[in-house]
């Protein structure tokens, strides 16, 4: 992981920072008097004293009066002294306490990771129990990040692959299952840890995660979870089994990433999930086997991007998902034979972009979209094959571009839309091939349509009988 951040130390993490015991006096005694001569003339204003008395004999009283006044002066100034002292103590002690722990939980960290390294896994298993125990005592959230930072690196570590479980292998066939146990637990401990709300006891939450070019072969939940001031990276990851699921997941700020990760099996939830402040990428990934769902997702902040993002096999859904602020871009994403779904969302705000997109067999469908305000660009795209489909969709504000598209084969249906509002622009369209489907359609040509279809050398164009192709 890039440009990781870290909590930054306060003074009593590290060293023990007291001034001079003169200094310090010195400032008790002059904030004494500030203190004492403002309540002494707050209340003779209050009490509306205007002169003093003056009179030429001490009497006995007068003289017990001042006797007195000494000694409060005295004792007051021996109170002051013993309060510095006992501050000062006090601050001793707090460090010193601080220091223990810390000098515990680095003994105690040691054994941990001397467990993680032993040969047995069963020892390994220990270790991994001890060092998530100790991130939940850490004194401070740094140490708190190394023992988080060891479970991620032993998963970053190479492993040898299944060598198979016939009998020539089975010593060897054990040992993986065993090893890959200890994995499979520092996988679900992070889960758990993650799912706490953060400030509660066992709560990782706001701690950086780094599993950059690991391997996720099992049941893997952050439902619920909130990544925020944090960088979560996924980046180079493979997820090749199991359920991930970040369902009702928050990302409000902070950096999640899936640069470059490969969705090779199994199924990677973010329903109901939330984007609302950062940033998040899913360049370079590759969904070739996975089933990806994003049902009842919110974008309303942030930025979320799919560039040079290839979709292959199985599916990828956005059903009912809302995209109301930030933008999400599907820039230079290649979509050859998988299944990519956005029925029934609705784009309100922001910019949906699948500019230099390549839909290449399989399908994309909006059916019952609703478009009604925001920016959805499918600028350069090529469609070569497949079918993209705004069947029953509505658009009644905002931006629909199809700006320099490329139409050579399969199929694009708005069969049934509305075109009541706002802009569907298809400027220097080519249509060379494939099929292009408006039947039904209600509403307002789509800008430039009509000079799309007067210059198509191929290809089928459906019109619905109140727009009529101009004659060739």
């Amino acid at each position: 992981m890039t440009d990781k951040q870290r909590p930054h130390p306060t003074p009593d993490d590290r060293e023990l920072r007291l001034w001079k015991v003169g200094r310090a006096l010195t400032l008790a005694f002059v904030a004494a008097v500030v203190v004492a001569s403002g309540i002494f003339y707050g209340l003779v204003e209050l009490l509306d004293f205007r002169e003093i008395d003056s009179t030429e004999k001490l009497d006995a009283k007068t003289l017990f009066d001042l006797v007195k006044l000494s000694f409060g002066v005295v004792a007051g100034a021996g109170a002051l002294v013993a309060l510095v002292v006992a501050y000062r103590r006090q601050r001793v002690d707090e460090v010193g306490a601080h220091r223990e722990a810390t000098r515990l939980h680095t003994e105690r960290f040691s054994q941990a990771v001397d467990k993680l390294g032993s040969d047995s896994p069963a020892v390994r298993l220990g270790g991994v129990h001890a060092l998530a125990g100790l991130a939940d005592d850490a004194p401070d959230d740094n140490l708190r990040q190394t023992c988080i930072d060891v479970l991620c690196a032993y998963l970053q570590l190479p492993f040898t692959p299944d060598p198979g479980d016939d009998a020539a292998h089975q010593e060897e066939h054990n040992r993986y299952l065993a090893l890959r146990k200890v994995r499979h637990t520092i996988l679900r401990l992070i889960g758990d840890h993650y799912r706490r709300p953060r400030g509660t006891h066992r709560s990782w939450q706001g701690c950086d995660l780094d599993l950059t070019g690991v391997t996720i072969d099992c049941d893997l939940s952050f439902r619920g979870a909130t990544f925020s001031d944090c960088l979560v990276s996924f980046e180079g990851a493979t997820f090749s089994d199991g359920i991930i699921s970040f369902d009702d997941a928050t990302f409000s700020s902070g950096r999640v990433s899936w640069h470059r990760a490969t969705f090779s099996g199994g199924m990677v939830l973010f329903d109901g999930a939330m984007f609302c402040g950062s940033t998040v990428s899913f360049a370079g990934a590759a969904f070739c086997g996975s089933v990806m769902s994003f049902r009842r997702v919110a974008f309303s902040g942030g930025s979320v991007a799919f560039t040079a993002t290839r979709f292959a096999d199985h599916g990828v859904t956005f059903q009912a998902a809302v995209f109301s602020g930030g933008d999400v871009s599907f820039e230079h994403a290649t979509f050859c034979g998988s299944a990519v779904d956005f029925d029934y969302t609705t784009f309100t705000a922001g910019e949906v972009s699948f500019r230099d997109a390549t839909f290449r067999d399989g399908e994309v469908t909006f059916r019952e979209a609703a478009f009604t305000g925001g920016e959805v660009l499918f600028v350069r795209s090529g469609f070569h094959g497949g079918q993209v489909a705004f069947r029953d969709t509505r658009f009644v504000g905002g931006l629909l571009a199809f700006n320099e598209a490329a139409f050579s084969a399969g199929e694009v249906s708005f069969r049934r839309g509305a075109f009541s509002d706002g802009m569907v622009i298809f400027h220097d369209v080519e249509l060379s091939g494939g099929a292009v489907n408006f039947l039904d359609a209600t509403g307002s040509i789509p800008h430039g349509l009509m000079g799309a279809v007067s210059t198509s050398t191929s290809g089928s164009v459906t019109l619905p009988s109140g727009w009529q192709a101009p004659s060739s």
